[in-house]
């Protein structure tokens, strides 16, 4: 039935995506769009009948019996989302099935700080916690001074904004703003143009966007600086 048409996409640029909530739904909705094949799966018809037609394939299922999601052949993707949230249950049943398998890179999302906690003590390397990270980089932004905002593991991140009065009207070559600030700013924008890396060479001015990248706390530091 299903399962060989999934077998099938297993073998090509495709992830399955298992719970199709509002955050599963809308990542494999922008998978679909960026041109990866998704097999979306859910255990409520309702939902699963809304996106026939929008992914690959979608199936009504049970993904807590490991015999179900080796027969839709997960156990043969590569990569895998769990995107079940409300159903803490399920979440853990399925992404302990998942880990099972040798194959797929899985990234579950976690819905409280307990859950995330279990997930990562079941050995899940990506966890997704999109509320509680949409939250962070959203009260980076309500600052004012970050224009946008990506923090990574180890307290590193990227930040977007202005250039500080520190950085401005003199080649960066000079200024010594990693020996100073601990940052690097590796990108520009010119009002109207087109994003471009730096050089030693490059001047800043006050209506330029500059892309700075360091440790969290340097980085924001640099960013609020007069």
């Amino acid at each position: 039935m299903f399962s060989r048409r999934a077998g099938r996409a297993a073998q090509a640029d495709s992830v399955a995506v298992i719970g199709l909530g509002r955050f599963g739904g809308s990542l494999a909705l922008e998978l679909e769009a960026q041109g990866t094949e998704v097999l979306g799966i859910d255990s409520n018809e309702e939902i699963v009948q809304s996106y026939n037609g929008l992914l690959t394939h979608v199936v009504r299922a049970d993904s807590t019996k490991e015999a179900v999601l080796r027969q839709l052949s997960v156990h043969e993707f590569d990569r895998v989302v769990v995107g079940i949230g409300t159903d803490l249950e399920a979440s853990i049943l399925t992404t302990s099935r998942l880990l099972t398998f040798k194959r797929p890179q899985i990234w579950a999302k976690a819905i409280s700080e307990p859950h995330a906690e279990i997930l990562a003590q079941l050995g899940v390397e990506n966890v997704i916690r999109p509320e509680h990270d949409m939250g962070k980089r959203v009260a980076h932004l309500v600052r004012g001074s970050i224009l946008d905002y990506v923090e990574f593991e180890d307290d590193f991140v990227m930040i977007r904004t202005q250039p500080p009065l520190v950085a401005r009207d003199r080649p960066l070559g000079v200024l010594g703003l990693r020996d100073q600030y601990g940052i690097t700013i590796v990108a520009v924008k010119r009002p109207a143009g087109a994003w471009t890396h730096t050089t030693a060479q490059t001047v800043l001015y006050d209506d330029d966007q500059i892309i700075v990248q360091g440790p969290k706390n340097l980085a924001e530091g640099f960013s609020q600086h007069a």
